[in-house]
């Protein structure tokens, strides 16, 4: 029981990095920084790998090695932010690692979504099926184009809030 509990408080974590993500994202191509959404974004994401670590697991496995990425990539994306203040090069490094923070969680939410509903389980029951692939490479290109697009926007100097 304590576990369902604490899974649903890891996904609803993970939904607001995602929705808050794709506002940050919006903004970045804009080429607004939104202060409000970034800090929501940036607590929830982290808050989401780190709720990771604490279900039960037994060595190494891939999900730990993402959350681990993720971390990094937050990290980074807060130094160009909050220490570097997306001067010069910064800017462009902080759309590129905000972008692949959301694509890490989308990622996981597409394996999740084949794990648990249905019709998508049954198109890909070892999610190494076709319908599956397909769609984790639509995410990624998808990700792919929106990060290049974010990173070349011109920057408005200043936080939004």
């Amino acid at each position: 029981m304590l576990l369902n509990g604490f899974s649903v408080f890891h996904v609803v974590l993970s939904l607001i990095g995602i929705g808050s993500g794709v506002v940050v994202i919006y903004g970045l191509i804009k080429a607004k920084i939104l202060a409000g959404w970034t800090k929501l974004f940036l607590a929830t994401t982290a808050a989401t790998s780190i709720t990771g670590f604490f279900f039960p697991f037994s060595g190494c496995t891939p999900a730990l090695a993402l959350g681990v990425l993720s971390l990094i990539v937050l990290l980074i994306a807060s130094l160009a932010l909050y220490r570097h203040l997306l001067l010069g090069a910064w800017r462009r490094t902080y759309a590129i690692t905000a972008v692949i923070a959301v694509y890490f969680n989308v990622f996981v939410l597409v394996v999740r979504l084949f794990r648990r509903v249905p019709a998508l389980n049954a198109l890909a029951p070892t999610q190494s099926e076709p319908p599956f692939q397909i769609a984790q490479l639509a995410v990624l290109l998808l990700f792919a184009a929106i990060g290049i697009r974010a990173a070349i926007a011109r920057p408005q100097l200043g936080l939004v809030p």
